[in-house]
């Protein structure tokens, strides 16, 4: 340190005024540029994900009694095997000609493997499996195929929920 004020020392009055602002310039730079703007854009996105989070809250709360009153009984049981089930279903979903391969997998579960088919109709098929038949989605295997929008996937299904 003392090498310093003697360096400072030995610099002519306007060399030390201009090294003095010159400091001061660096270490409001510092200041501002390495604590203030880090800690107001951290505190700006803490407030805007606390406010999305009670938008969120607010939203679920009004729509709570809707939801629930929406909730639908699965229907009583087709008597179809669940492999009959995914593979009838599949075909009027438009997705006969992909399906490759369905087959029981472990007790009353299915496992179902599908080529280039329509991404948008698979999601579809997915959808009215679990909601018109309970059937869950143990796991789900998804890769882009040749064409846009097509894709491959296996699929295993665990048993209807009760």
């Amino acid at each position: 340190m003392n090498k310093i004020r003697s360096w400072y020392g030995g610099l002519h009055a306007r060399e030390q005024r201009f090294v003095a602002i010159g400091a001061v310039a660096v270490g409001l730079l510092v200041l501002v540029g390495g604590i203030l703007w880090p800690l107001q854009s951290a505190v700006s996105a803490a407030v805007k994900r606390s406010e999305t989070k009670r938008e969120d809250l607010a939203w679920m709360r009004a729509n709570a009694p809707e939801i629930l009153a929406g909730s639908v009984s699965l229907p009583p049981p087709t008597g179809e095997p669940p492999v009959v089930l995914v593979d009838r279903v599949g075909r009027e979903a438009g997705l006969g000609g992909s399906l490759r391969g369905t087959q029981p997998s472990g007790s009353a579960g299915v496992r179902v493997q599908l080529e280039a088919a329509p991404f948008d109709t698979l999601i579809t098929w997915l959808a009215t499996l679990d909601a018109r038949y309970g059937l869950a989605i143990e796991s789900i295997t998804v890769d882009r195929a040749a064409g846009p929008g097509v894709v491959n996937a296996s699929v295993t299904f665990s048993q209807p929920r009760p």
